[in-house]
């Protein structure tokens, strides 16, 4: 009952070891307000590992609008038996953000993260 057998240990790793990855590569988290430049709306994004696509997978592009691309996530994490959904947390963010720019949304420039967000992007200024 004390100890830990190899299969713990194996179980944690396979569980935590994304998140560890994520944040070793990707860092936090951190939001970003983005602007678009002809009806004045604003949005949020995030750069950063995204702990919401790991922990919630092919809802994440849904609840943000992209319908089609969380149903070919959903798709993949089934096909992948999950492991597509522990990639994903890699990069969603950075593709996430890559289309709204895309489509005309542009980066705050006065939002406290504005730099971070520029470097993560590989935006050249």
């Amino acid at each position: 009952m004390g100890s830990f057998s190899i299969w713990h240990w194996l179980i944690f790793l396979v569980i935590l070891g994304p998140v560890l990855i994520g944040l070793m590569l990707m860092g936090l988290q951190k939001k970003v307000m983005l602007r678009h430049p002809q009806s004045g709306l604003t949005k949020s994004g995030y750069v950063g590992w995204s702990w919401t696509y790991f922990l919630f997978g092919w809802f994440v592009p849904i609840i943000r609008g992209e319908i089609g691309i969380g149903l070919l996530h959903f798709v993949l994490t089934a096909v992948t038996f999950g492991i597509f959904q522990w990639i994903m947390s890699l990069v969603y963010n950075k593709q996430f953000m890559t289309r709204l720019l895309m489509s005309g949304w542009q980066l705050d420039k006065n939002h406290p993260n504005y730099p971070l967000a520029v470097q993560k992007l590989g935006i050249s200024e």
